[in-house]
C-alpha cells in the first residue's frame, strides 16, 4: 500500500490517491477466498473444498473483489492519512478510481482535514464576575425543600382534593363517544398541579370527594404528540378513589436534628447559609468562566468545515441516546413524545455543537501557542481519576483511553487555567 498523491482540493480538503498493489489485492482476495470458501459448494467437490480458481472460473474472477477491497480500504486510508501528514476531522469519502487482478486496487479519499485557526487577545480579558447574596428569603426555600422531603403522607377526609394533593383515580378518555388508545388507566396516582396531564384535566378534579364519578371535559393541544387527537375535543370518565396529602414536619429543634446533623435550628440555618454561598460562588465562578470562553472564541478565525460540527452533533445525539437507554427510554419513543423528527431533533443540538467546535479549537491553538504540556505525573494522576471515576483498574483505563487523549485534556485544562487567571473580573 502507497500513497500515490495529495491534492488539496479547497480549503480543508485533500484528496488521496492510494495504491494497493496487484500482490497484495491477490492475497486478500485469498483471504476472503478462505473466509468464504466452507460455505460454498461446488460440483465435484465436498463443501467447503472448491480451489479459488474453480471459484472464479464458475462465478467470474470478480467473485471475491468487494469483500477484499472492503478489508484493504480502512487500513490502506489509515496508512496513507499518516503518510500524508493530515489530520482528519471525519471519516474520509472513499472511492475506487481503478480494479483490476493485474494492477491491483487505486483508490481516491477525499478527506476533511482540522483547519489552520488563529486566536489573539485571550489574555486579560475583562468581564464581570456576580455572587448572588444568600437572602434570609434562600434559606427559609431550602428549609421548605427539607420538610417536603422529610413530610408524611396523610389519607385526606372530610374535604374536597385541593392543589397539590396526590389523588388515586380511574380515567377512560373518549373522542367523538369513541374510547381512544392510552387513555385509559386504573388506581393512577395523580399531583393535582403538576401538569402532568393535558391543560384542564387537574383543574377538574379539584373540589371532588373521594368517591365521586365525573366527567372532565377538555381539549387536546394543537401541538400535542398524537396526531390523530391534536386539537380534538374530549371526556375523560373519572372515578375518585383517595385524596392523600402531605403532613409537613414543624420547624424547630427537632426538626434540625431529624433531618441533620445539628442539634439547633440556628446551627442547621447557619450550615444552609455556608452551603449556599458556596454554590453561589461556584455559579458565579462558572458564569465568569463562560464569559471569558465566549469571548476567547469570538477572537477566534478560521474556516471551520461542516463536517466538524456534524461529527460533534453525531457525538451528543449518541451520548442522549445512551443516557435514554439508561432510564428505560428508546429515542423514537422520545422523539414521538416530544412530537419531533430525526431533521427537528438534531437542530437542536447545532449551537451547542458549534461553540463545542470552536472551543476545543480555541484551547488548541492556545496549548500550541503557549507551548502547553502534560507531564508524566499529571498523566497517572488523570487515569487515576478516571479509573476511581468508573470503579475500573488503571490498567483497563490505559487500553481504552490513549495517553494522548489524556494529554490533550490535560492541555486543554491548563489553557482554561491560563485564560481565567490573567482575566480581570470587573
Amino acid at each position: 500500500m502507497s500513497l500515490v498523491s495529495k491534492n488539496n482540493t479547497a480549503t480543508n480538503k485533500v484528496e488521496l490517491e492510494i495504491k494497493v498493489s496487484a500482490e497484495d489485492f491477490d492475497k486478500a482476495c485469498d483471504k476472503v477466498y478462505k473466509r468464504r470458501v466452507k460455505r460454498i459448494e461446488i460440483p465435484g467437490f465436498r463443501k467447503g473444498k472448491a480451489p479459488r480458481k474453480t471459484i472464479e472460473k464458475l462465478y467470474g474472477e470478480g467473485f471475491f473483489f468487494e469483500e477484499a477491497v472492503n478489508d484493504l480500504y480502512p487500513e490502506a486510508v489509515r496508512s496513507a492519512v499518516e503518510e500524508a501528514g493530515i489530520e482528519i476531522v471525519c471519516p474520509p469519502s472513499v472511492d475506487v478510481a481503478e480494479l483490476s487482478k493485474e494492477n491491483g486496487v487505486t483508490f481516491k479519499a477525499v478527506c476533511t482535514t482540522k483547519p489552520e485557526v488563529s486566536i489573539k487577545d485571550y489574555k486579560g480579558i475583562k468581564a464581570s464576575k456576580e455572587v448572588k447574596e444568600v437572602t434570609d428569603e434562600d434559606i427559609a426555600a431550602e428549609i421548605d425543600r427539607l420538610r417536603n422531603r422529610n413530610a408524611r403522607t396523610i389519607t385526606v377526609e372530610g374535604r374536597p382534593a385541593e392543589n397539590g394533593d396526590s389523588v388515586i383515580i380511574d380515567f377512560e378518555g373518549f373522542v367523538d363517544d369513541v374510547a381512544f388508545e392510552g387513555g385509559k388507566a386504573e388506581k393512577f396516582n395523580l399531583t393535582l398541579g403538576s401538569g402532568q396531564f393535558i391543560p384542564g384535566f387537574e383543574d377538574q378534579i379539584v373540589g371532588h370527594n373521594a368517591g365521586d364519578a365525573f366527567d372532565v371535559n377538555v381539549t387536546f393541544p394543537e401541538d400535542y404528540h398524537a396526531e390523530e387527537l391534536k386539537g380534538k375535543p374530549a371526556v375523560f370518565k373519572v372515578v375518585l378513589h383517595e385524596i392523600n396529602a402531605k403532613e409537613l414536619p414543624e420547624v424547630d429543634d427537632e426538626f434540625a436534628k431529624d433531618v441533620s446533623e445539628f442539634d439547633t435550628l440556628d446551627a442547621l440555618k447557619e450550615d444552609i447559609r455556608k452551603r449556599l454561598a458556596e454554590a453561589n460562588e461556584k455559579t458565579a465562578s462558572d458564569a465568569f468562566e463562560n464569559k471569558l470562553i465566549d469571548t476567547v472564541i469570538e477572537n477566534l478565525e478560521g474556516e471551520i468545515p461542516e463536517e466538524m460540527y456534524e461529527v460533534q452533533i453525531d457525538e451528543m445525539i449518541r451520548d442522549f441516546e445512551y443516557r435514554l437507554n439508561q432510564q428505560g427510554l428508546e429515542l423514537n419513543m422520545y422523539l414521538q413524545y416530544t412530537g419531533m423528527n430525526r431533521d427537528s431533533f438534531r437542530k437542536t443540538f447545532e449551537a451547542q455543537a458549534q461553540r463545542r467546535v470552536k472551543v476545543r479549537l480555541a484551547l488548541e491553538k492556545i496549548v500550541e501557542l503557549e507551548k502547553i504540556e502534560a507531564t508524566e505525573e499529571e498523566i497517572e494522576k488523570e487515569y487515576a481519576r478516571l479509573a476511581e471515576a468508573y470503579k475500573m483498574d488503571v490498567e483497563k483505563i490505559k487500553g481504552i483511553i490513549p495517553s494522548a487523549d489524556v494529554a490533550k485534556d490535560i492541555a486543554s485544562n491548563k489553557a482554561i487555567d491560563l485564560i481565567r487567571d490573567s482575566a480581570v473580573a470587573e
